[in-house]
């Protein structure tokens, strides 16, 4: 089948085409506004195919959507400072060009839609968050990326997931990301200077993220029409849980605890996906395992800074 995915060239688009370039035709539409090297090992294979251009094209956009069966759509300015530099550009990209796609796709066309578990804010009763949970989106970030999963779950033949945070190395590698920054920070900084350290949060590997994109479309009849968790459920855990495990692989980081600070992206939750395992999927890359795989990318990749902002 033939699969457009905008925003191919960022972190999970750029690690998700190997896994579904094989059996299917690839056409990534991106601005490159990052790393334009993310895609070049895959010039060489004759099931993928590159436009440049800003998913607010709707000219480019247009024709692409008529040529292709399957849409991911993972154009996105992701995470809170980015939409906080761009409130304009959150807003046209993460929110109406999505509500614009499930608007105009075909009733046969695919879609899967990554969402984030951010969307569920905080829970105060410590309860655990199912898909049946009400969403409390605080960031610009969260909020633009609902109405997003809004507009996608009222058209046929859709999946929307709620990502959790994702670590682990990839080709257009994220340092920013929090199990990515404080491998980072550990290795350059010793230190780790925590504060909110008992807010819960919900962790995945990005290769099981891939995994679950190529899962749903390859079971897509079981799969089709719902929203799921998609999370690593053992990965349940705080800031400071995190920390201690990071230095069980990097005895010399120091932990020090200092309230002087708050995530105005707001997040304190349990999330399960016990949703998607019951419908066959099971995630395979744990913490350890991208710790350290991360050790190994800092090693190579000795640079300050690779961020969304």
């Amino acid at each position: 089948m033939k699969i457009l995915i905008t925003g191919g060239a960022g972190y999970i688009g750029s690690e998700l085409i190997n896994y579904l370039i094989d059996d299917h035709e690839i056409t990534v539409l991106d601005n490159l506004m990052y790393d334009p090297t993310t895609l070049l090992r895959y010039t060489q294979h004759e099931n993928f195919n590159f436009v440049k251009g800003d998913v607010r094209d709707l000219s480019i956009l247009r024709r692409l959507l008529k040529s292709h069966d399957i849409i991911l759509p993972l154009a996105a300015l992701v995470g809170f400072p980015l939409c906080v530099k761009d409130p304009r550009g959150a807003k046209e990209i993460n929110w109406e060009v999505n509500q614009w796609i499930a608007d105009n796709k075909s009733d046969d066309q695919l879609v899967v839609y990554p969402c984030t578990n951010s969307g569920y804010g905080m829970t105060r009763d410590g309860s655990v968050c199912t898909e049946e949970s009400p969403l409390n989106p605080v960031s610009l970030y969260a909020q633009t990326k609902v109405q997003a999963e809004y507009a996608y779950k009222n058209v046929d033949n859709h999946v929307t997931f709620r990502l959790a945070t994702v670590f682990g190395p990839g080709s257009r590698m994220r340092t920013d990301l929090l199990v990515n920054n404080f491998v980072w920070k550990a290795l350059k900084e010793h230190l780790l200077v925590l504060y909110e350290c008992k807010f819960m949060r919900n962790y995945v590997h990005l290769a099981d993220v891939c995994r679950a994109f190529k899962y749903v479309l390859d079971n897509w009849k079981n799969c089709k029409n719902e929203t799921y968790n998609m999370g690593n459920d053992s990965l349940n855990m705080n800031k400071l849980q995190l920390a201690e495990k990071i230095k069980t692989h990097l005895p010399t980081l120091q932990i020090m605890h200092a309230e002087f600070n708050s995530d105005p992206d707001i997040r304190d939750y349990i999330v399960s996906s016990q949703k998607f395992y019951d419908k066959g999927f099971e995630c395979k890359n744990d913490l350890d395992d991208g710790i350290k795989q991360l050790v190994k990318a800092y090693a190579i990749i000795d640079s300050p800074w690779y961020a969304n902002y």
